[in-house]
């Protein structure tokens, strides 16, 4: 795994957060017929509830217009990680054979926590506060299915409401995730090349439930494994993960995306391991 070099430790200080009043649900709206869409509409002057999930410290979510939503975030997590700066150096070695060595802090910083999932020796080069993760991305208030699927691809696809970034199921261009596991954290995330991601179901704030993840790049939010309509497993989804219902977040149907309840290497569930099922806007 590559690292970013000559990146300065990022003071961390969370992006101020917008003050939000009155949201409403408004990512599926009604037809002429009193019927709903597929998460889609005519645009929309409000944001949706589910914003309120994200945290304010790391982003920043607003309308860009009347039809569009700009969410800035900082990249750095609420939670705890053993990815944060601490007194312990390791060192990994790349797919090139070179050694990268991440140095020790003079003092661990407040999130961190010792590895348990995974150890200093198998832990992912640089530490969460090396990176420069700020990022943007801009998606319709009401997004809308498209015609046709469309592959993600490698770096952010998605932010999660912690104000970190959410990865695909994939290590490097068509290199599965399978041998970069064990780098993993106990959230399910670890550093490289431009940032701290999330591959997989994140535990520090969703564990087989219907907890809002995040966003992803096409405007569709995506939750745990579990469906808030039903409280059981949803056996509707499409092969992104995705159906329309209601959430804890509307009272009307539209479309989302879930963890699929699917195993991943015998106790591993990949947040999005399909096709983007509307259109991708870039996240830079």
């Amino acid at each position: 795994m590559n690292i970013l070099t000559n990146k300065s430790i990022l003071t961390y200080i969370g992006i101020a957060a917008l003050s939000i009043a009155g949201i409403y649900s408004c990512t599926s709206s009604e037809d002429d017929n009193g019927g709903t869409d597929d998460g889609g509409g005519s645009g929309s002057t409000e944001l949706h509830a589910a914003f309120a999930d994200f945290d304010a410290n790391n982003v920043t979510i607003m309308m860009s217009g009347t039809s569009s939503v700009n969410i800035e975030t900082n990249g750095l997590p609420n939670h705890t990680s053993p990815y944060w700066s601490n007194t312990t150096a390791r060192s990994a070695v790349d797919p090139m054979g070179n050694t990268l060595t991440t140095p020790a802090a003079s003092s661990d910083h407040p999130l961190f926590v010792a590895p348990t999932v995974t150890s200093y020796a198998q832990m992912a080069p640089g530490n969460i506060d090396d990176f420069n993760g700020s990022y943007s991305l801009t998606v319709p208030a009401s997004p809308t299915v498209a015609s046709t699927s469309s592959a993600t691809g490698l770096g952010a696809i998605g932010i999660a409401v912690s104000g970190s970034v959410i990865y695909n199921d994939e290590e490097g261009p068509n290199i599965p995730l399978d041998n970069a596991v064990g780098s993993l954290d106990y959230t399910a995330a670890h550093t490289g090349p431009q940032s701290y991601h999330y591959h997989l179901e994140p535990k520090a704030w969703s564990d087989d439930d219907n907890a809002l993840i995040g966003i992803i790049s096409d405007g569709f939010f995506i939750y745990g494994r579990k469906c808030a309509s039903t409280g059981t497993y949803p056996t509707d989804l499409d092969a992104s993960g995705g159906h329309t219902s209601t959430t804890q977040h509307t009272t009307t149907a539209e479309y989302h995306y879930h963890i699929q309840n699917t195993v991943y290497l015998n106790q591993y569930y990949i947040i999005f391991p399909g096709n983007y099922q509307g259109t991708p806007n870039n996240i830079q």
